[in-house]
């Protein structure tokens, strides 16, 4: 049963293949496989794809409940005809399904003001490895009971148990939304504006920094802050009042707004396309230490500037190791977030923290002869 097409069906694929001491690889539709550790060979192969349904959708309640082989692309086009959003902006999201992004916990330039998937998931049920389907939390936004259990599925990559339906809550689509491109001569420069910004009463949905090898794929050689805002027009002539004594720069509507945050959220696909042994970096760092991490790159670098998550891109993994050994010195919190497919956990991850043997006696609970997904959590677990 590679391919099981309900909850009850992946399960019992689970169940089996656990009884009879096989490996298993789980997967959604195998988007983000450059993604965390390794992936060995397994015994067995099985995807979550075939559970694609919507199964509850009550637009007044800003909830929505999708099994997890619902495509992305597929949940935002159905919010959108009621102007209603799950605001992650997750990469690889022209193929990534739903429970792909949750169990990876991806998110996007928009964290800032809307979270991450443990702040926009409120319910969730998975299949254990003993073939039961544990449901925690529910359809209501405040109802809390259980959610604790989902949230450690969240940024598992699979190696706990498999995701099979997601329940969110939503948030509305703003009346309308403009975003602004403003260029500074350094890191520096740029992060006084993005204190400034933040620092104000309007609160912008992002603010990313692209330092000038980033910026370049946007026809500029500066540092840019990347700038998304929304609400009615009054807020918006706001934003560009405002904006403009800080710093001369460009305003994006409609289409291009799109486009220039398509561009944002799927930079880390279109850099690896054409590089087969490009790395990725992801650091996570204080506003203030914000310039010297992305000052620290060579090649392009964005970051989510006003919640100090960066991600740095390499040619090659070697070199992406190097800059990781580098910042432990420096006391800088980092791991390498894509790299090869076919890569080994030797080299490229450091040694864990000291939340480690957690981990570890949390996977033993769920999989004590660690069978699910060996190695995806960065080559550890």
């Amino acid at each position: 049963m590679p391919n099981p097409q309900t909850p009850r069906e992946l399960a019992e694929a689970l169940r089996t293949a656990a009884s009879q001491g096989h490996t298993i690889a789980l997967s959604g539709n195998g988007s983000k496989r450059r993604m965390a550790g390794p992936i060995p060979r397994a015994d067995e192969e099985l995807s979550t794809a075939g559970l694609n349904r919507v199964l509850q959708y009550e637009p007044h309640d800003l909830t929505i409940s999708v099994q997890a082989g619902l495509p992305w692309r597929e949940l935002t086009r159905v919010l959108a005809e009621n102007r209603q959003m799950v605001p992650l902006d997750p990469p690889f999201a022209d193929a990534a399904t739903v429970g792909g992004v949750v169990a990876s916990n991806c998110s996007g330039p928009r964290r800032r003001l809307y979270g991450t998937a443990r702040d926009l998931v409120i319910g969730m049920k998975f299949a254990t490895l003993e073939g039961k389907l544990v449901d925690c939390g529910g359809m209501v936004v405040k109802n809390v009971a259980g959610l604790d259990m989902a949230k450690l599925m969240i940024g598992s990559f699979g190696t706990l148990a498999a995701i099979a339906v997601v329940n969110f809550k939503l948030s509305p689509m703003p009346e309308l939304e403009r975003s602004f491109l403003l260029p500074f001569e350094s890191a520096g420069k740029a992060l006084e504006t993005r204190d400034r910004i933040i620092g104000s009463v309007l609160q912008p949905s992002a603010i990313d920094l692209l330092n000038p090898a980033a910026a370049v794929t946007l026809g500029n050689r500066a540092w840019l802050l990347a700038i998304r805002t929304g609400g009615n027009q009054a807020v918006i002539d706001r934003y560009e009042r405002e904006l403009a004594q800080l710093a001369e720069g460009v305003a994006f509507n409609g289409p291009r707004h799109d486009t220039l945050w398509r561009h944002v959220e799927e930079f880390t696909p279109q850099f690896l396309e054409k590089r087969p042994d490009g790395a990725v970096v992801r650091a996570s760092c204080t506003l203030k230490e914000l310039a010297a991490v992305m000052e620290s790159f060579e090649g392009p670098a964005v970051a989510r500037a006003g919640s100090g998550v960066c991600y740095g891109y390499f040619d090659e993994s070697r070199a992406a190791s190097a800059w990781l050994a580098e910042s432990a010195g420096r006391g800088w919190k980092a791991v390498i977030e894509y790299s090869r497919e076919d890569r080994e956990a030797s080299g490229l991850w450091l040694s864990p923290g000291g939340d480690f043997a957690i981990m570890q006696r949390v996977k033993n609970l769920f999989d004590p002869g660690n069978l699910l997904n060996r190695g995806r959590l960065y080559g550890r677990i």
